[in-house]
């Protein structure tokens, strides 16, 4: 994950400072590669997407919406498993 979000941070700020790929090219390498890679880097993608648009009270729900549904989803699933 760490991994992941650094080269997604590299690429971004290269396409938009120094490199202009088609738009097609930019999803592939950033949702398609990256994405694959660690769903985290595309996590942290839409919150400096948000950020950088100065949306940071969505890029704050956007973080604790994800994370506390996230773990309420796996205790679910547990909680699910364990009454079969």
């Amino acid at each position: 994950n760490v991994l992941g979000c650094l080269v997604m941070g590299l690429l971004t700020e290269l396409m938009a400072l120094y490199w202009s790929p088609s738009a097609e090219l930019r999803s592939f390498m950033t949702m398609g590669v990256l994405g694959g890679f660690t769903t985290f880097s595309s996590f942290a993608l839409d919150v400096g997407y948000l950020s950088s648009r100065n949306n940071n009270a969505g890029a704050m729900g956007y973080i604790l919406i994800s994370v506390v549904l996230s773990i309420i989803a796996f205790f679910s699933g547990s909680f699910l498993i364990k009454r079969l």
